[in-house]
């Protein structure tokens, strides 16, 4: 364990023993370290990456050895009342919830881990594991799919397409889980790299020149809408495609087809199998 994660651990566990001996969330916890310093120390020391970032791999049971520190980090997050959370800049409000998703991700593969091949087996026939509000939140219990569609997704508040490929579902499938915390001074940028790291990912977006067509993740298909309303810009699908040609396709005349935004697109088939790094 280096110093620095030390001192990550020992602040995070320092407010969350304080906060248990008092009645309401104290000062501090309104003061907060919005760097989410404790939250990237284990994101560097758990998460692999995987041609240049466009995947990661997760060590769960690196995360599993070191739990009592996420959930340090998971405590000092659920502390935060209501009130103090609205009255941060909108960066830091994002950053909040997608870093509150991804460790609560976490936390709940653990609650399981190793006897899972995916997270879809934590659900049931009659629920799945983004449903069940079991999260402690902002005053509340919410869940998963609260916190990405009731919140970060919610029509006025951020509007961000980006955030598909910012929020990790602990999938092969799914765009990587970033190898550290995201933080307001930089989400922009974060924002940015972790979409163009996605789209790079030829096994999951490319441009099929056989058939004369893009083929796109699943993702695409599932939130289709979000890249449609106009948000930063994005009016469709096509056009957001058209903005990484050069990652969809190595021909000059290929990109050219995919920066005219006329093209049928089709989806590629989404892998749920754990991101283990085991």
């Amino acid at each position: 364990m280096t110093s620095q994660f030390r001192r990550c651990v020992l602040r995070s566990a320092f407010g969350v023993a304080f906060a248990a001996t008092a009645g309401a969330p104290p000062a501090w916890a309104q003061a907060f370290d919005h760097t989410h310093g404790p939250w990237t120390a284990l994101l560097r020391k758990h998460v692999r990456l995987l041609r240049g970032g466009q995947a990661t791999q997760v060590d769960y049971a690196g995360f599993a050895a070191d739990r009592t520190a996420l959930r340090a980090y998971l405590d000092g997050v659920s502390a935060i009342p209501s009130a103090t959370f609205a009255r941060w800049s909108r960066a830091e409000r994002q950053a909040f919830l997608i870093n509150a998703y991804n460790a609560f991700t976490v936390e709940l593969i653990l609650t399981r881990y190793p006897d899972l091949k995916s997270i879809k087996d934590l659900g049931s026939l009659i629920s799945n594991p983004w449903k069940p509000k079991w999260i402690p939140l902002l005053g509340t219990k919410v869940s998963l799919d609260d916190i990405e569609h009731a919140m970060l997704r919610k029509r006025g508040d951020y509007d961000d397409p980006r955030v598909h490929f910012a929020v990790n579902c602990a999938s092969i499938g799914c765009p990587a889980l970033r190898e550290e915390a995201f933080v307001a001074a930089r989400l922009d940028a974060q924002m940015d790299e972790q979409t163009l790291r996605f789209v790079s990912d030829r096994s999951r977006n490319r441009f099929n020149a056989q058939r004369g067509r893009l083929e796109l993740s699943k993702i695409f298909d599932w939130y289709g809408e979000d890249f449609r309303l106009g948000h930063r810009g994005i009016a469709s699908l096509q056009a957001f495609a058209a903005r990484y040609a050069d990652q969809l396709a190595d021909a000059p005349a290929d990109r050219e087809r995919i920066r005219s935004g006329t093209l049928d697109i089709a989806y590629t088939d989404y892998d749920w199998a754990l991101n283990d790094a085991r």
